[in-house]
């Protein structure tokens, strides 16, 4: 499987909208993800929403969310 670069960029968001879980924490300690303009799906810090931006697909963000459903990530939770 090849490998992708993801990107790290300053992207203009202003025009997208950020979601963030509902589960997130008062004090702001979240991410955010919202669909591109181009169709792929930007990640960002919420303390930071003018900072930079990971850029990923629609494959690899459906990927990570099959493994955070399978419980793959836990022990990081904790």
């Amino acid at each position: 499987m090849p490998l992708h670069n993801h990107l790290h960029v300053h992207v203009g968001t202003e025009s997208v909208r950020w979601r963030k879980s509902t589960e997130s924490n008062p004090s702001g300690n979240c991410v955010e993800l919202a669909e591109l303009t181009d169709g792929m799906i930007g990640l960002r810090n919420s303390r930071h929403p003018t900072g930079p931006v990971l850029v990923y697909t629609r494959a690899e963000i459906a990927a990570f969310f099959v493994g955070v459903r399978h419980g793959e990530f836990d022990d990081l939770a904790g």
